[in-house]
């Protein structure tokens, strides 16, 4: 049985559990390596995730920040753990163009073809957002610019849908070379 003692300290531990994590979140937005390593080092999980479903490295990772990005998946983070919402650090970066971020992402095991439930691939929204950079790396890692999405759309057709006119012309240009002739 319980001892009112006991019940607070629960209460304590519980709310101190609390504490770290969101100062974890916030070491992750704001890129802080080095407090990061010595948390997950002392045994916070490096793929912690908030109530919307977006773990310390979506965070570090969307924010840009390449080093707390690299000690997260140094410690294990999974590049591939989607939030609710589907999206993945991969999907993340490439909407932000932040080619550094995934290009580690990938080094790290993110697949280049990684899909969200809707079908939708980071290749689409580096093309969507006209992120030629991102584009490109993800092309070069293998990238299937034919893929379609759950509503049969490519890369190319988010491209032009979206007015992007770099990767437009860069995912035409492919298709051609390719021999493939879609409208």
């Amino acid at each position: 049985m319980k001892t009112n003692t006991q019940d607070a300290q629960a209460m304590t531990m519980d709310a101190d559990v609390m504490a770290v994590a969101r100062s974890a979140f916030q070491h992750a937005r704001a890129g802080d390596a080095l407090i990061l390593a010595r948390l997950v080092e002392a045994g916070l999980p490096a793929n912690l995730a908030n109530e919307k479903g977006d773990t310390l490295l979506m965070l570090a990772s969307y924010h840009g920040h390449a080093d707390a990005t690299r000690v997260l998946l140094e410690h294990q983070a999974d590049p591939e753990k989607a939030n609710d919402r589907g999206q993945t650090p991969l999907a993340g970066a490439a909407f932000k163009g932040d080619v550094t971020i995934a290009r580690l992402l990938l080094d790290h095991g993110a697949r280049v073809d990684g899909v969200a439930p809707d079908g939708k691939t980071a290749l689409m929204f580096a093309a969507m957002f006209d992120r030629l950079e991102v584009l490109e790396l993800l092309l070069s890692r293998g990238a299937a610019p034919e893929r379609t999405d759950a509503g049969n759309r490519t890369a190319l057709d988010y491209a032009r849908a979206m007015g992007a006119r770099r990767t437009t012309e860069r995912l035409a240009e492919l298709r051609k070379t390719n021999g493939q002739q879609r409208a």
